[in-house]
């Protein structure tokens, strides 16, 4: 496949990941986080803001995959 092809799909489907993963994050935070202290929400929100990111790690390595 076109490398230029494989970035667009891999891109497009990063971002409705990324969408989706907020929204999902976004709703479950304040049951999760229900009479938390700062420090627990803090901790709360570095984990999903870095979370996101290992789910695409496989997609992120096809993207730069070299086409055979």
């Amino acid at each position: 496949m076109n490398p230029r092809v494989k970035k667009l799909i891999g891109t497009i489907v990063m971002l409705v990941f990324v969408v989706l993963y907020v929204v999902v994050v976004s709703a479950i935070a304040p049951a999760v986080l229900k009479g938390a202290s700062k420090l627990v929400e803090m901790g709360f929100y570095v984990v999903a803001g870095v979370a996101w990111a290992f789910p695409l790690m496989p997609l992120i390595k096809w993207m730069e995959k070299k086409p055979e």
